[in-house]
């Protein structure tokens, strides 16, 4: 056997082990976890498109709600070298999960010190760095519209000026939820919808749907606005939409 098989049986078995884990996350606790499978590889290629269009410069991106590192394993194959990643996980068991990751992953090797993993909530990360790019992974629709309305301005607060942030939401959650969820539950769906309506409308430079992804998920990209100091002498102005 050689040295290939042996590598891709391996990364097989452990994709395979991290897919029961998350399962058994989602049962002990769905809401906080949000699905009941990891991303796929066509989900994790497009929420982190913004890492490869800056090319070769190095970058510090933050993956927040990483689980078991699918979509981890996609921005570190696409990190430029000398760039700095933050992972933030809430669940400790995926945190522990990440580390492992981490430190076996062939391409982390040259870049320890560069990538680390934070058991936090991301609204409560202390951190002084601004990053050109944050990826997100929470399940924004199990959570109130409040704390959806501070993670949202966490986010835009720790994003450099023109950086990126992407996100995802499952296709068609509002009426499944409708057959079977409560009316306070309902309500709180299509409210949570609105506050991020709301940053779309503001800060949106993109949306896609991933249907290789179960379920179907529609990724949206956002972009803190750049101010730029006008000619004249006047009063900085805004680049972009929004406030």
């Amino acid at each position: 056997m050689d040295d290939w098989t042996t590598s891709h049986d391996r990364v097989l078995a452990q994709r395979n082990a991290e897919g029961w884990m998350f399962l058994l996350e989602a049962a002990r606790d769905l809401r906080a976890t949000g699905a009941i499978a990891p991303s796929s590889r066509a989900l994790g290629r497009s929420l982190t498109d913004p890492v490869a269009e800056h090319g070769p410069r190095p970058l510090t991106v933050m993956e927040a709600g990483a689980g078991t590192g699918s979509v981890t394993r996609a921005l570190i194959g696409r990190l430029s070298p000398n760039s700095r990643l933050d992972v933030v996980e809430a669940n400790a068991r995926f945190a522990a999960q990440l580390r492992h990751l981490l430190h076996d992953h062939p391409r982390s090797a040259d870049g320890r010190g560069r990538i680390r993993v934070h058991h936090a909530l991301v609204e409560q990360l202390d951190t002084d760095r601004r990053y050109d790019v944050i990826v997100s992974g929470l399940p924004f629709t199990n959570f109130t519209p409040a704390q959806v309305e501070t993670i949202m301005d966490r986010y835009m607060e720790l994003l450099q000026p023109g950086g990126a942030l992407t996100y995802f939401a499952y296709r068609g959650t509002r009426y499944a939820r409708a057959m079977t969820a409560t009316r306070a539950e309902t309500r709180r769906h299509r409210d949570v919808e609105e506050v991020l309506a709301g940053y779309q409308r503001r800060y949106a430079t993109g949306c896609r749907t991933v249907w290789g992804n179960l379920p179907p998920a529609k990724v949206w990209q956002l972009r803190r606005p750049v101010r730029r100091a006008a000619r004249t002498g006047a009063p900085a102005a805004m680049i972009g939409v929004g406030p």
